[in-house]
């Protein structure tokens, strides 16, 4: 009974912090009183991270990438969170992102150290390695969301358009190459010449590698279909800092009309 109220207590406490009501300061340094925690600022840091839903954590992650975008980012003290994190951690996502210089998901989602898992390679997509790390994050250490996150000129993307060769970078771009055939024939140019066609390669590149996770990973799959996770697709502009949001699967192309009998 009294685990039941403390876990219902550190909920409603969540649901006011990811609102945005708690969130200024940096959390404490783990005391007798407060145990190892970087999102949330309770008695039990464990207990925090079984009680979010994987709503509350993409709602976190959007209200923080506003913040970042509006130039008024969370001020933490990096030094106290190294100290607070120390001894363990609770992570509440993991992101799926490119290399890219311009993208470091800590900082467009405005987290701080220990907030989130991060794995990143060239045109952010999975292979074995990251599906397992995914798993790990989620089946071990209790992260509840994973967001993929491309970008805008995307140096992978606009390569693979180009069909570029170059050693080992051939075959990591031939994992990207299925996102050009998703995006229909215009007629116009489908080189990286084209901005246009870039970006829509880039967003099917998303869409195609959320849908992979559920599909090679059975681990992941069953979470995500018991409502214990949630896997989205995301797209941060290199010239606003603003992201866009994939929530839910949208079809490439547009169902083809009914006949009127």
């Amino acid at each position: 009974m009294q685990r039941t109220k403390c876990v219902k207590a550190v909920a409603l406490a969540v649901s006011m912090l990811f609102a945005g009501t708690a969130m200024a300061a940096d959390p404490p340094v783990a005391t007798k009183a407060v145990k190892v925690g970087t999102f949330c600022e309770t008695q039990d840091a464990k207990a925090c991270q079984e009680a979010v839903t994987p709503q509350l954590i993409l709602d976190r992650f959007k209200q923080g990438n506003a913040r970042f975008a509006s130039g008024k980012p969370t001020q933490r003290n990096y030094l106290k969170q190294v100290k607070a994190t120390a001894a363990g951690q609770y992570p509440l996502a993991s992101v799926v992102s490119c290399i890219d210089s311009r993208a470091p998901a800590e900082i467009i989602f405005d987290q701080g150290v220990g907030d989130l898992f991060s794995a990143r390679v060239a045109g952010n997509i999975v292979n074995e390695d990251i599906l397992g790390s995914l798993e790990f994050g989620s089946k071990v250490m209790g992260s509840k969301l994973i967001v993929v996150l491309g970008h805008t000129s995307c140096g992978a993307i606009k390569g693979v358009c180009d069909d570029v060769k170059l050693g080992n970078l051939t075959g990591l771009l031939a994992k990207i190459k299925p996102a050009v055939s998703k995006v229909p024939d215009d007629g116009k140019d489908r080189s990286s010449k084209n901005y246009a066609f870039v970006e829509k390669v880039a967003e099917q590149n998303v869409r195609l590698t959320v849908e992979a996770i559920r599909a090679k990973s059975p681990v992941l799959k069953e979470m995500e279909d018991k409502g214990e996770i949630k896997i989205v697709g995301a797209m941060y502009d290199v010239k606003t800092g603003k992201v866009e949001w994939y929530d839910q699967a949208i079809a490439t192309t547009p169902a083809p009309a009914k006949k009127k009998s």
